[in-house]
């Protein structure tokens, strides 16, 4: 069992050698009709008409058009008070009953709705606006609600399929390989990708952005030598499985930030290495240390005299 996942995490290691800085996470995100799964503006979303233009017109308010005017001073308190309701304060006073069925409805809006309605115009450009999005409105930017992640999927947290994938698993449609209608990332990663956005001044680790694919927000690589480089892929394989997993992306990062002269001696010594992989599951030791000790150790040191 262990060769086969060998034989494949032989060959991924081989193309990520030949990896080279990418052109970094995504700007912006696209479903396959370009339509990005998100909302309308004006009336046909059961707001103001002109509502969702990104500009507070008289006649719109906190409460009429949070979208364009910002959220009401105390939206976000925990406390649903009299002036606000589900379509100004979903945070507050939860999702409105008809949220959820499928359609844009009912008073509904981008900000009030995502799952029915899409994100709204300025969501998913990598920044919480704190006095327009919330974690329930635009997920995409102001990352999840605190309570997502607990493993409860409860109801009274707002928490659905869609604003909370995590606890309540993923939502009918999602993971057939089409990000599509209102999903976007945070709702439906498996078909929409990650949410970092390059270039919005943060690394986003978590989302997969790196020195290699992001230097404007995680700066510069630093060109690593062969101990850092295969300390570094042996990290990346659970060696306790079987058979072994491993994260494609982590390896590939890995081995790029390396010199010429060092990715092919790295190449070398982590080629021998998955032929010994058994012998480096049993050893009790430093992954790089067992490598050192076994019949890989000649490559090994080969690498380790690579300097540039």
């Amino acid at each position: 069992m262990k060769i086969r996942g060998l034989a494949l995490f032989a060959l991924v290691t081989a193309l990520a050698v030949l990896c080279v800085p990418a052109c970094g996470s995504r700007v912006g995100l696209k479903d396959l009709d370009g339509s990005a799964g998100q909302g309308g503006t004006g009336a046909t979303d059961g707001g103001t008409v002109g509502c969702g233009d990104g500009s507070c017109r008289s006649g719109e308010s906190c409460t009429s058009c949070p979208e364009d005017c910002g959220l009401c001073a105390n939206c976000g308190d925990g406390s649903c008070q009299s002036d606000e309701s589900c379509a100004s304060c979903p945070d507050d006073c939860g999702l409105c009953q008809t949220c959820g069925d499928g359609s844009c409805n009912g008073g509904e809006t981008c900000f009030s709705c995502v799952a029915d309605c899409g994100t709204c115009s300025k969501c998913q450009d990598g920044l919480c606006d704190e006095k327009t999005e919330t974690c329930l409105t635009c997920a995409p930017d102001c990352g999840p609600c605190e309570k997502c992640g607990d493993g409860t999927c409860s109801a009274a947290n707002n928490e659905t399929c869609f604003t909370c994938p995590d606890d309540c698993g993923i939502c009918p449609g999602c993971g057939d390989g089409a990000c599509k209608g209102t999903e976007n990332c945070a709702s439906c990663s498996k078909d929409c990708g990650v949410c970092s956005v390059c270039g919005n001044g943060k690394c986003e680790s978590t989302q997969f952005e790196t020195c290699t694919n992001c230097p404007k927000d995680c700066d510069e690589c630093t060109l690593k030598n062969c101990f850092q480089i295969v300390s570094c892929a042996l990290g990346c394989v659970q060696l306790n499985k079987d058979p072994p997993e491993f994260s494609v992306s982590c390896v590939a990062n890995c081995v790029s930030q390396g010199w010429a002269d060092v990715q092919f001696f790295v190449d070398e010594a982590l080629s021998c290495a998955f032929l010994t992989l058994d012998e480096l599951s049993n050893c009790d030791g430093n992954p790089f240390t067992c490598l050192q000790n076994s019949s890989c150790g000649p490559q090994l040191t080969a690498c380790l005299g690579a300097t540039c």
